[in-house]
Formats: structure tokens, C-alpha cells, sequence
């Protein structure tokens, strides 16, 4: 028996037009007028937007740190949270630390990752030791679905790799079929400003973002977009969060560069004087750092005209209380992050209901250009015949309130506290599955699936836009 989720209005990259939903098993059978058949199970969802599943392109979930603590949101409870916010497929960054091979990251995630997701999920792999057997193994991590990676210009010591390691990984990667994502932030400046605020005893939760400065960001932005070029490769700039960064990378696509640029909910709505509250400054320590109310209006205007081409959480939470707090005396050894999964999709509806966005320009930016950058297209982020039957009924008539007393998010705060969203998720569907409706989960079993994906690096969803994988 099939289910009709019938007088909603389909909201597309297109458009949004009065449309039913068919659901058959686990991928969509029609989308039109009047498409139910005898024995079928309507729902009526009238006046309601049915929105392909939102994909979150940028999660880290069950992260190690250097002192053995973990983030706050393992797989369980991150996607949980996710499938809660109306996210059904994640893509989280998956991490190849030192010493180890790319098979090894990987299979590391997925022992983290497997039976334990709510929403469907793929990988990402960081990589942090670029060598030559690196390099070999590449054909083989992509032939198995992990077709993007990451490398970062921050994070002196750990993560961070030199501009050399990015020009060959850049050529290698595109060559193999993937899609490089890169951290772009000045790690040998931030390195050094840092020392000279501590030096100085500046050492609370206020001065992370003096150690991070736009400049150290746009700079960053700036020289992997010339190494890209020089390596004649597209590249994707992950959470771009200051105007001066976004305005180098619509330079570069106005050029004819091929690239790819995120932004991340925080950098839309929250701004940095949220550092000036002493130790409560904490909670917002994540990279790049908050940024100055000024520069809202042009993140919106990018992703309004599409320069900004993904809206993704890089979701790593850590608790206030017992994780943040190891920070204290040195702001360097506050946990970088903030939780946001579960916020996502409500909040850039916000956007919308306040005219900040079109609903077409937020459903590209929260689930079909995800999933046609990253390989997942059309059986992601699409309301079309044959597609995954993951779908969001959101009630343009409902309310929420962010909180954390009532988030699905494992960690003691959030961020967005108290805003408040002229819509509400009524449900949401995984493959055919109603697994979230009216506040609730419809049983605890994790049912999401590993994704495979094919060739990272497609062109965004237009109306012409062609398929980036086939089924």
C-alpha cells in the first residue's frame, strides 16, 4: 500500500507549486494532481510545504581530541537530532590522523557510524598525512563511495598541511574523480597571534576571534583559490563566514573558476558580540569564530544570488559544563565548535519567511546542491519519480522556539537559544518511513543507511542543471 501525502505544495529549486506525493516502498512514485490509487493511505497535508529531505553537507560526530574527550554528539544522538530538524542524510568528515592509512580513517568512522544513524549518511575523509601511499590509495576510497575530501590551512601542528601538500592533493583528487573541501583559515598567523595574546595574560573566551581575524580567513581564501587555479582543479571552500572571503570567491566564479562555497547558519544570524559576556563567551568558540553583524546581509545577498552555494552546520558540539570548560586560563584549549544540526532547516526557513531568501534558493542551499556537488543527486535532495522518498512536511502556520531544554542535540545549550521560527516540522519521512511527526520519534531504531556516491564536484541544481549520478 502506497502513501499519498496529498494537497501540500512541493517546494523545488524551481519552484514551489500546488502538488501530491506518492510514496511506494522507499522512493517516490509520482509527484502531480491526484495521483492516489485505490487502497492507498492518504494524509492530508494542506496547505503545507513538502520538501526533499535537507542534507547536511559538513557534521562532526563522535570527534576524538587530543585529550581523549569526545564531542558531545555521537552518530546515535547526532542523527537523531538531525532527523529531528527535518535533515535526513549527513555527510560527516571522516578523519585520517597521522600514521594512519585513508582505509584506516575510514573504516574508523564507519565503525563509529554503522547501526547507529537515524538519518542516512555518507563520509567525507580529512586527510592530515598526505604521502605517496595516500595518493595510491585514492581510486580505491572513491571506487567505495567516499568521493570528496579535506584538508585544512589551520590548526598548526595537528591538522594543518602546507600549501605544497594542497596544490598535489588538488591535482590527484580531481584526477581521481573527487572533490577537494578545504579549512581556510591562516594557521602559522593564528599560531602566532595567539602566542602574543597570551603573552599579554588575554587569555579568556573573548579573545579567540581576536587570535582569528577575518584577514587570517580571506587571506586563506585567497591563496587556495590561486593554488586551485594553478592546479587546474574546482574546490570547495568550506563555511565561509566573513564578507571579504565571500567576496574573493565571487570574483573567482564570476572568472569561470569552478568552485564551491559553504556557509553555515551561525555566520547568518549570530554575530560576535556574543564574545563579550566573560565566561559564557565559551560557548561560541568555534573556527572561524562569529564575525561582525555586518556581514549578515552579504552572506544572505550570496546565497539569494547563488555564489553561496551551501548552507551546512559544521555541527561539533561540546558541553558547556565539563567540555568547554578546559579552556579556562587559555582560551587556545577551549573545544572549537558549536551544535546546530537539529537547527538547520528551520532557521534558513526563517530566512525565508523574513524575505531574506526564496524558498527554491534554501531548498537548493539545505538539500539539492548538497547532493549535486557531492555525488548523491538525483536519489537525494529531489521530489521527482524514483528518488528516495525522503521527504519534510514543514507547517508554514506552526512555531518553535530553539531551546535546549527541548532539543535532540546531546549537549547542555544551543547556540540559536530563544529564536523563534514561524514554521514547525510536522514530519519527516526516510525512504518511505514516517520516523518524526509532531515532536516525536516514531520508535528508537536507527534505520539509516550508508550512502555510496558517485563523482563529487557537479554543477548546483538549476533548471537545467544534469543529474551528477544515475540510478
Amino acid at each position: 500500500m502506497a502513501i499519498v501525502l496529498a494537497g501540500g505544495i512541493a517546494a523545488t529549486p524551481d519552484g514551489a507549486y500546488r502538488a501530491d506525493v506518492r510514496i511506494d516502498g522507499e522512493t517516490i512514485a509520482e509527484v502531480g494532481i491526484r495521483v492516489a490509487r485505490d487502497g492507498d493511505d492518504i494524509l492530508d497535508v494542506s496547505g503545507k510545504y513538502l520538501l526533499p529531505g535537507g542534507i547536511d553537507a559538513h557534521t562532526h560526530f563522535d570527534l576524538p581530541m587530543p585529550d581523549g574527550t569526545r564531542t558531545a554528539d555521537g552518530f546515535f544522538t547526532g542523527t537523531r537530532a538531525a532527523a529531528a530538524g527535518g535533515t535526513t542524510c549527513v555527510i560527516d568528515y571522516a578523519t585520517q590522523f597521522k600514521g594512519e592509512s585513508l582505509r584506516e580513517g575510514l573504516d574508523n568512522w564507519r565503525r563509529l557510524a554503522d547501526g547507529k544513524c537515524f538519518c542516512d549518511y555518507a563520509f567525507h575523509l580529512a586527510v592530515t598525512d598526505w604521502n605517496d601511499s595516500a595518493r595510491g590509495e585514492l581510486p580505491e576510497i572513491i571506487l567505495s563511495g567516499v568521493t570528496s575530501f579535506k584538508m585544512y590551512m589551520a590548526y598548526k601542528g595537528s591538522l594543518q598541511v602546507d600549501d605544497g601538500v594542497i596544490y598535489r592533493a588538488l591535482k590527484h583528487v580531481t584526477e581521481a574523480g573527487g572533490l577537494l573541501c578545504v579549512h581556510c583559515e591562516n594557521g602559522d598567523v593564528i599560531s602566532a597571534l595567539r602566542e602574543e595574546l597570551i603573552r599579554a595574560g588575554r587569555v579568556g573566551p573573548e579573545f579567540h576571534t581576536v587570535s582569528r581575524p577575518p584577514a587570517v580567513e580571506t587571506e586563506a581564501v585567497s591563496r587556495l583559490l590561486s593554488i586551485a587555479s594553478l592546479a587546474g582543479a574546482p574546490v570547495y571552500v568550506v563555511h565561509v563566514s566573513a564578507c571579504s572571503s565571500m567576496k574573493k570567491i565571487i570574483e573567482a566564479k564570476a572568472g569561470g573558476a569552478r568552485l564551491f562555497a559553504e556557509t553555515c547558519p551561525q555566520y547568518l544570524y549570530l554575530d560576535d558580540s556574543l564574545y563579550g559576556g566573560g565566561w559564557e563567551a565559551a560557548k561560541y568558540v568555534c573556527s572561524p569564530p562569529l564575525r561582525g553583524r555586518e556581514n549578515h546581509d552579504g552572506l544572505w545577498a550570496s546565497l539569494r544570488s547563488g555564489f553561496a552555494d551551501v548552507v551546512a552546520t559544521d555541527h561539533c558540539s561540546f558541553n558547556f559544563a565539563g567540555q568547554k570548560d578546559k579552556g579556562r586560563g587559555d582560551f587556545g584549549g577551549i573545544p572549537n565548535g558549536m551544535p546546530g544540526v537539529e537547527s538547520r532547516v528551520l532557521l534558513m526557513y526563517k530566512g525565508v519567511a523574513e524575505g531574506r531568501l526564496s524558498l527554491p534558493a534554501m531548498v537548493s542551499a539545505v538539500s539539492s546542491n548538497p547532493a549535486a556537488i557531492f555525488g548523491m543527486f538525483p536519489r537525494k535532495g529531489a521530489l521527482i519519480p524514483r528518488a528516495d522518498a525522503d521527504v519534510v512536511v514543514l507547517n508554514p502556520s506552526g512555531r518553535t522556539v530553539i531551546s535546549a531544554r527541548t532539543q535532540f542535540q546531546n549537549v547542555d545549550y544551543t547556540p540559536f537559544e530563544g529564536i523563534e521560527i514561524p514554521a514547525s516540522i510536522d514530519a519527516v519521512y526516510l525512504r518511505g518511513v514516517e520516523i518524526f511527526r509532531d515532536g516525536k520519534f516514531l520508535g528508537n531504531t536507527p534505520i539509516g543507511r550508508y550512502v555510496p556516491r558517485c563523482s563529487s564536484g557537479a554543477p548546483v541544481i538549476s533548471g537545467n542543471a544534469q543529474p551528477a549520478a544515475r540510478f
